[in-house]
């Protein structure tokens, strides 16, 4: 009985109006969305963690700022980090390496042409090392920076195929100009992946303070540890470290430390938040549909009056106009839901696409078949729970009065 009102059902819906699909727009625009989001979302949580270039060593971040401070962290704050801060969360037992940073905004020109990014400080001695063990990469053109070398740099991937805005590929043994001041490029770095290393200008600490003035000044501390299991209680114990350092109180911290985990977490915390938002919006798109289905349904029922008569006069039972009907508009629903799924699917692969084009990120497009089949059941469920009450409606259809009708 039921495979008898399938093929009934496909055959009527081959006959529809279009008055009739146009009433699937509703749960189309709904799973479009929800399939497009949920996707783009998964590629941006992805993308947002290649960004941080967490590596297999984590690392805790130090920056000055927080309460008493103006500007974002290590950026024209009152209270910036210093050479006192660096050696009392030196003194520490869990701490393997300490290294202090200078991460500056700076312009860059060549070509005749200005791009601003930001410069990154190379230390020298073994956090040289531990600098570039953080970055996990070598140099794809020339070489790195080593110890002592001055009015050298080493350019970030998205410099030497362009993706700055240069007009000119950058290559080791080119001059460019950084804050007026002339460097030798000397290396270009293998492609990280992350517009925050692939962008960066990469100079040797002296040459860096020599153009910024920093003397014992950090823009951030980084701490590697000796137990990774061990993050959290560290963290603690470098808070505390630095109160007791910098004279502020618990509450009034003018620095902030930060974790891999606990930064990735904020970030997916407010992509998630955006996500369930336009989900909600989405879902009201599905609750409009299913409202066009009910009276989509409704209509076709009083437009076949006679074929349900007909259909009782030869022995059709309520059951089956019933499963007749049902089947109908959960096939309605199904067929918005497969046309929604598709153009979604196409929007996850495109968004993926120009997120990595724009970011320079190798995210790939992980299409989810659970969703998917998700998707398609409660399209499906949607629009037959829409047709229940037209279908009971066509079931308690008086023959006599049907034929007449």
């Amino acid at each position: 009985m039921i495979l008898d009102s399938f093929l009934l059902s496909v055959k009527n819906l081959k006959h529809r109006g279009l008055r009739s699909w146009l009433t699937l727009l509703g749960i189309f625009i709904g799973v479009t969305a929800v399939v497009a989001l949920i996707s783009l979302g998964n590629s941006l949580q992805v993308a947002v963690g290649s960004q941080f270039g967490v590596s297999q060593t984590e690392l805790i971040t130090i920056q000055a700022g927080g309460v008493g401070a103006y500007g974002p962290p290590g950026s024209g704050v009152v209270n910036p980090l210093d050479l006192n801060d660096l050696r009392s969360i030196e003194k520490l037992g869990g701490v393997k390496r300490i290294a202090g940073r200078y991460l500056a905004a700076g312009k860059l020109e060549y070509n005749d042409k200005i791009v601003f990014g930001y410069i990154a400080s190379v230390p020298d001695g073994d956090n040289r090392n531990f600098i570039y063990d953080q970055l996990e990469k070598g140099a794809l053109k020339g070489r790195l920076l080593k110890d002592g070398e001055s009015g050298k740099v080493f350019l970030g991937y998205n410099f030497y195929i362009d993706k700055v805005g240069l007009e000119k590929e950058v290559t080791p043994g080119k001059n460019v100009l950084i804050n007026d001041e002339s460097f030798e490029v000397i290396g270009i770095l293998e492609k990280k992946g992350s517009f925050m290393f692939d962008n960066a200008i990469y100079m040797n600490d002296q040459d860096v303070d020599d153009l910024y003035n920093y003397g014992d000044t950090f823009d951030a501390i980084l701490v590697q540890l000796k137990d990774n299991d061990d993050m959290d209680n560290m963290k603690l114990e470098i808070e505390k470290a630095l109160r007791k350092t910098r004279g502020v109180k618990e509450g009034e911290e003018d620095f902030d430390v930060s974790t891999p985990e606990a930064m990735l977490s904020t970030v997916n915390g407010i992509l998630g938040g955006v996500q369930a938002f336009i989900i909600i919006v989405a879902l009201i798109s599905v609750f409009i549909g299913a409202l066009g289905i009910v009276n989509t349904m409704t209509t076709s029922v009083l437009e076949r009056k006679k074929e349900i008569g007909i259909m009782k006069s030869i022995g059709a039972r309520n059951e089956h106009i019933f499963m007749q009907f049902f089947i109908e508009s959960g096939l309605l629903g199904l067929l918005g839901g497969l046309v929604g799924v598709i153009f979604g699917t196409l929007i996850g692969v495109f968004g993926t696409f120009a997120i990595n084009n724009f970011i320079g990120a190798e995210i790939g497009m992980n299409i989810s078949f659970g969703l998917i089949f998700f998707s398609l059941l409660g399209s499906f469920l949607i629009g037959a729970i829409a047709g229940i009450v037209p279908a009971m409606n066509a079931s308690r259809e008086n023959p006599v009065e049907a034929l007449k009708g």
